[in-house]
């Protein structure tokens, strides 16, 4: 449905004010083309500036939010502390921070060859910026009295072996920096929740990984807990819009996981699970 077909009612926030870090692409992208549909006035936040500025060109025709770009790195407090300052230059408040970017590095899973300068560049994008960000979104939300803090973590913040430990460890402390956060802000009316998604086929996966759309769909199914669905950019979108949004006005603390059930199973057991629940398989009548 496009900006002019969706309705003034049915837009979950008109007139709100979203910063989304990492929004040039992947899940970023999903988030700032559905909230801005939304009516949001959206601040995509990212290093990649061509692709920043396409986005923002693609989406101006929407006369319900406004949309605009402004290069930012995650790992620097200057950037983080701009980025928020030209959103209360430009709007005057800031209702929704969706630290979303990140990064992975599957040129090894291995401990022993797991260098120590890409543990920390790891844990500086993934954990430290999202600090950064919730920090310096709160500055400006705690005198509001209100605002909505969201992170992305990964099914790798709810069990081991999905990915490499940099990666496991920073999603983990997300998902624990989220806890921490909304036991302290939400005296001020403050809500911070995370979303833990099973893995999406996003540029930064196809570029690290080496791996096409019908590869990735392909090596993902086999460790799918649910069968005939592809988990899509746009889903983890959908995710972000109802935390972010009134409809999860008394939702704090949260880590929603859309994962399909992944999280709650040991994949390893689908090599006895697949035979036994395949559409072929044979099943003894009752007697």
């Amino acid at each position: 449905m496009s900006a002019s077909t969706l309705s003034v009612a049915a837009q979950r926030l008109k007139g709100k004010v979203a910063i989304i870090t990492g929004a040039a692409s992947g899940i970023g992208l999903g988030a700032a083309k559905l909230f801005n549909r939304h009516g949001a006035n959206v601040i995509i936040a990212d290093i990649q500036d061509e692709l920043g500025l396409q986005v923002c060109r693609e989406l101006s025709s929407n006369k319900d939010g406004s949309i605009e770009y402004i290069h930012c790195d995650v790992t620097s407090e200057d950037d983080i502390r701009r980025m928020v300052d030209r959103a209360m230059n430009d709007h005057g408040k800031l209702d929704i921070m969706f630290s979303n970017a990140g990064i992975v590095d599957m040129s090894t899973s291995k401990l022993l060859q797991f260098e120590k300068s890409t543990f920390e560049r790891i844990i500086n994008v993934n954990l430290v910026g999202m600090f950064l960000a919730a920090k310096h979104a709160a500055r400006v939300m705690i005198p509001a009295k209100r605002g909505s803090i969201l992170f992305t973590a990964s099914t790798a913040s709810l069990m081991g072996g999905v990915c490499d430990h940099a990666y496991c460890s920073s999603k983990h402390a997300v998902a624990g920096l989220t806890k921490s956060m909304a036991a302290e802000l939400g005296a001020f009316g403050i809500r911070v929740n995370c979303i833990s998604p099973w893995a999406v086929r996003t540029p930064q996966l196809r570029r690290y990984s080496g791996l096409d759309d019908e590869q990735l769909e392909a090596w993902f199914g086999r460790f799918s807990n649910l069968k005939g669905l592809t988990l899509e950019a746009e889903d983890i979108a959908e995710a972000a819009l109802y935390l972010a949004s009134d409809e999860s006005k008394y939702v704090s603390g949260h880590n929603l996981a859309v994962d399909g059930g992944c999280s709650v199973m040991d994949s390893g057991l689908n090599m006895f699970r697949e035979p036994l629940l395949s559409p072929e398989s044979k099943f003894p009548e009752h007697s």
